[in-house]
């Protein structure tokens, strides 16, 4: 599969709370300010319509026609049988065939992640691939996975998403030996569930840079570069994060509008707040990808607008510059049997 730079991004026009006016708008921006080919798949007119009102197509900017929309609230693997025609699965089928570098969608999550699977087709090695994302910590970012995608997981597939992330983290972001670190709740090694008792033991004999257990308040400390959880914990963890994000921005602004004072402080401070602010909102990073699967697969906040559509793009964009899917390959073959894979039932 063909996954260089020439080809365009397919952009999942009609996925999203904001569709298709925003999810045009993020593809306009990121077509003008960084010049990436881009395919708007979705239905024609109302594509075209949303591009009517953003004055001259940028070069590169072209649309696919996908008649059909998969909504936030269908079943995932029904509604991908029944709609085939819809603009997910004609984005994920353009990937699959060579005709894209790779997908952006803000849809259907669940639908996302089964187009993936069902379409692109799971890596070898992996049992079950997973939604990972940055999140911001004192000094930098790490890598948390799963976000959300497998709620129940094995030890083998910890074990599985640890090398993926430890790769994405080496390609995307330079780190030659990423640490590794696995949620549970305490740092010594006998704390934890059935599941992280025994991912931890796969985990020390691997040949990852594995630092061991890390509770919930070294996530964002910078203890680890990537952190590894099910499903269920990554979401509580990134929902928790998002939600107290919200809480201590709002809690700054009307702080510092009690009175005359504390507005000239805030006059003052108004570039560090700026700062912080884009560090924890989401738009900044755009997407999570689906890692583990064969092509690049973005899947963006259901709210997503305009910004980070195109910091979606962009990140698309990097990931299949960077052969991530192709290092992801190479490091479950180097692991070979150490990744200790389960076979389905």
């Amino acid at each position: 599969m063909s996954t260089g730079p020439q080809l365009p991004i397919a952009l999942d026009a009609m996925g999203g709370d904001h569709a298709p006016d925003e999810i045009v708008a993020g593809a306009v921006a990121a077509a003008r300010e960084y010049g990436l080919p881009i395919v708007l798949v979705g239905d024609e007119p109302r594509v075209r319509a949303s591009l009517a009102g953003l004055g001259p197509v940028p070069v590169g900017i072209s649309v696919h026609h996908a008649p059909e929309v998969i909504e936030m609230h269908e079943h995932p693997a029904r509604a991908l049988r029944a709609k085939p025609n819809a603009s997910l699965p004609v984005a994920v089928g353009l990937v699959r065939d060579g005709r894209a570098a790779a997908v952006v969608s803000a849809g259907n999550s669940g639908a996302i992640m089964a187009a993936g699977i069902f379409s692109l087709k799971r890596q070898e090695g992996i049992d079950r691939p997973a939604f990972g994302g940055l999140i911001p910590t004192r000094d930098g970012q790490a890598f948390l996975l799963d976000m959300g995608a497998n709620a129940e997981c094995k030890p083998a597939w910890l074990v599985q998403f640890a090398h993926m992330g430890a790769v994405y983290m080496r390609v995307e972001h330079g780190l030659a030996r990423p640490r590794v670190g696995l949620i549970s709740n305490g740092e010594e090694e006998g704390k934890g569930t059935t599941l992280t008792l025994a991912a931890y033991d796969l985990l020390k004999a691997s040949d990852l840079n594995f630092i061991g257990n890390i509770e919930g308040n070294d996530v964002t400390g910078g203890k680890a570069d990537v952190i590894v959880c099910d499903g269920f914990t990554g979401n509580v963890i990134l929902k928790t994060m998002e939600g107290t994000a919200g809480t201590i921005v709002g809690l700054l602004r009307s702080q510092l509008q009690r009175n005359l004072r504390a507005k000239l402080g805030a006059a003052l401070a108004m570039p560090a707040l700026r700062a912080l602010g884009r560090r924890l909102d989401y738009a900044e990073y755009g997407g999570v990808p689906v890692l583990g699967v064969h092509g690049v697969l973005i899947n963006c906040h259901g709210r997503s607008k305009a910004r980070a559509i195109t910091q979606a793009l962009r990140l698309a964009d990097r990931m299949a510059r960077a052969d991530v899917v192709g290092a992801i390959g190479r490091s479950l073959a180097g692991a070979g049997k150490s990744l200790h894979i389960e076979e389905e039932p």
